[in-house]
């Protein structure tokens, strides 16, 4: 077994629903960064592993945003990377470290990540899709000093090209007015999640949790009809 069979099996054992790597030099021309510019994490050396983690709809604290301390879901996935940049230096002797989450804070842009590791494909709602669970996965990614192969990329779903796109349909922002996702509209969203947020703690008193709209997400069938 290779070292990044070893570490996928490892970061499963540790709670991740899936994992995979691709050479970091993919990610410098990936198509985020050609539209959206360069991301933080500029090493393009040695390889990317990136980990995904199921976040269930029964479980909505999982993706309740929290000033400086991010979600409880990637939390969670912050730990499995930190445990496997450990077991990769103690085990194998290979040197490793977490990415971090947000691409202007040296990260990088885990979609296409997830796509080039080979975890899933873009859907209709602009979303990776993992096979067997839809769009309800988190990512995270940490560096590995490792070289490993190109892996095999995914088509889009079967089920995109006869779906409804409820996706479209019900999004409050009709961020999919003319079939393609605008960014803009989703970031307004986030603007009235945020403030929404804020005024709730200032009437409460408690420290705000910011509960981002999921809706493109949770109407999906992805993982229903795989």
């Amino acid at each position: 077994m290779s070292v990044a069979d070893e570490a996928i099996k490892k970061a499963v054992d540790l709670g991740a629903t899936v994992a995979g790597f691709v050479p970091a030099k993919k990610l410098k021309n990936c198509p985020s960064a050609l539209s959206a510019g360069p991301q933080g994490f500029q090493n393009f050396t040695g390889s990317i592993m990136v980990l995904g983690l199921y976040h269930d709809p029964d479980c909505p604290e999982m993706d309740l945003w929290e000033e400086g301390r991010s979600t409880k879901g990637d939390r969670m996935l912050h730990r499995m990377t930190k445990e496997l940049c450990r077991w990769l230096k103690d085990v194998h002797g290979i040197d490793a470290h977490d990415i971090p989450y947000q691409v202007h804070n040296a990260g990088i842009y885990l979609k296409d990540a997830a796509i080039l590791a080979g975890l899933g494909c873009i859907g209709k709602n602009n979303l990776v899709i993992v096979r067997g669970y839809g769009p309800k996965i988190r990512f995270r990614a940490l560096w590995a000093d490792l070289k490993t192969p190109e892996p095999s990329i995914q088509q889009q779903p079967n089920f995109c090209d006869v779906c409804s796109a409820p996706c479209h349909v019900n999004c409050p922002m009709n961020a999919f007015f003319d079939g393609k996702y605008h960014r803009e509209k989703c970031l307004k969203r986030i603007d009235v999640n945020k403030k929404t947020a804020y005024k709730n703690s200032l009437e409460t008193g408690s420290k705000k949790q910011i509960d981002h709209c999921r809706i493109c997400e949770l109407v999906c069938p992805g993982g229903q009809k795989e």
